[in-house]
């Protein structure tokens, strides 16, 4: 499981075993004294009451009981609690003989917390179950894996992996070393590479993670895939069978039951990323109502210029390669994409991406609203669903993202941004897709929250002075 996973399982379970401590306590001194007010312990009862937290807080991080929650059915689940429970009274009702509380304060109490804390503690653990699960399939969060074996080793790999991996990895490709089997399927995985094109095909796939399981190949191979999908911004794991660590950004992990080295481009604190997550909901939602607020003006003044719908949406490509449809408020004329062939000889950007001035596609209602990069509004939609990022890199779209290298695919190893690096430094000055490539790594390379938030400020001064916008 990803840190930022198990982050989110371990405090977020550990918080709501301790409400449901909480609740079910006071609930069980309610049914016991209706009227709080007759009990003659007060003061040792609540003390008990934080001895069970205090137990919670211990049980949870220094016995990690929930460290399988996901695999768990509702047979495990239950037994698991049943022995957090019996444990918990053990050492509370040991605590209180010794304390000399035991005489005073009521077994009736503890057993009705003992009957409501099981129950509610079950029911809350296979409702967040649920909701994990979905939250982890979902095509934004689960981790999309490529596995790499021998042809005679894939089979093996592929059962061994779904046994093993968490709820949040989805074995989505395979690719074999030693033979072209391209279009065959193993296990109900098709697998899409073989030796000769198996970098090129994955530069193409969407994929977060790669698994090498190849005892048998030679080193010198290995390398050479190893510094593919780094230049391509690709986490990669390979078996400790083979391999020896040495390189920069390696660790040694597990990964299912195997033991791996992972090689990856740049560390990032997942904690860090979990905190510019909120951030991007929180500015997305504002955003949200700053986007409503302009919706009637520019809709009538789009309307009112040319036909055609307010909003524009295109195909782009996002973290890893995943699609997404972005939106904008239109600024060109309805047949512009069409267009855009004839006038593909006029293009003033070196390389993969396509810029001209005074664009005759772009209306005149649009030239304003890009100026004032109002046309770029509704992509706090895309923010807040999170597709995209407030600050990241600049999402490229599908044709652009066909002809890319290794070197340009790790451009899209972050989340896609609505500003960064290349739009603060006078993006309409930068004449060559290399350079725009370069931004966003430094942006990769040099990530960091307070980077973030200089970026947004640098945002709003360049939006405001209209600068580097055409």
């Amino acid at each position: 499981m990803s840190r930022r996973n198990k982050i989110i399982e371990v405090y977020g379970l550990w918080v709501i075993d301790l409400l449901c401590i909480w609740l079910m306590f006071l609930l069980a001194t309610s049914l016991r004294h209706p009227n709080f007010s007759d009990m003659g312990y007060q003061s040792i009862h609540f003390q008990v009451g934080l001895l069970f937290l205090v137990f919670c807080t211990v049980y949870n991080f220094i016995l990690d009981w929930n460290h399988d929650f996901i695999k768990r059915n509702w047979k495990r689940e239950a037994v698991a609690i049943f022995k957090y429970m019996a444990f918990m009274l053990l050492i509370i009702i040991s605590i209180m003989t010794f304390m000399k509380w035991a005489d005073t304060f009521s077994r009736l109490i503890l057993t009705y917390f003992a009957i409501l804390n099981f129950t509610a503690t079950f029911l809350l653990h296979m409702a967040i179950k649920r909701i994990l699960r979905l939250y982890y399939s979902s095509d934004k969060t689960v981790t999309k894996i490529i596995a790499i074996a021998r042809q005679s080793d894939l089979e093996m790999t592929v059962k061994q992996l779904k046994a093993s991996l968490d709820a949040n990895y989805q074995i989505t490709a395979l690719a074999c070393l030693d033979i072209d089997q391209s279009g065959q399927f193993i296990d109900g995985i098709p697998v899409i590479a073989g030796p000769d094109n198996l970098l090129d095909l994955t530069t193409q796939a969407v994929v977060d993670e790669v698994f090498i399981n190849a005892a048998d190949v030679t080193q010198t191979q290995i390398k050479d895939l190893i510094q593919g999908f780094a230049l391509m911004g690709v986490n990669c794991h390979y078996n400790l069978a083979f391999a020896n660590k040495g390189a920069d950004f390696n660790k040694i992990e597990e990964f299912g039951q195997f033991t791996v080295v992972t090689c990856t481009q740049v560390v990032k604190s997942p904690k860090r990323l979990m905190v510019k997550r909120l951030i991007d909901i929180i500015g997305g939602l504002a955003g949200i109502i700053i986007t409503i607020f302009f919706f009637p003006f520019v809709a009538l003044f789009i309307k009112f210029e040319s036909s055609g719908p307010i909003f524009f949406s295109q195909t782009r490509i996002g973290r890893n390669g995943r699609r997404f449809k972005i939106y904008k408020f239109r600024s060109m004329y309805r047949d512009a994409e069409a267009r855009k062939k004839e006038l593909e000889a006029q293009n003033e950007m070196k390389g993969l991406m396509f810029k001209i001035e005074d664009d005759p596609r772009i209306t005149k209602v649009g030239k304003f609203i890009r100026k004032t990069s109002i046309d770029e509004l509704p992509q706090f939609f895309n923010i807040v669903k999170g597709d995209m990022s407030l600050v990241g890199t600049r999402p490229p779209t599908e044709d652009e993202f066909e002809k890319y290298n290794y070197y340009y695919r790790r451009r899209i190893s972050m989340t896609p941004g609505l500003t960064g690096l290349w739009q603060i430094s006078g993006r309409s000055e930068v004449e060559e897709f290399d350079d725009v490539v370069k931004y966003d790594l430094d942006y990769i390379d040099n990530w960091s929250l307070s980077l973030d938030v200089k970026i947004l400020f640098k945002t709003f001064g360049v939006v405001f002075s209209q600068r580097g916008s055409k």
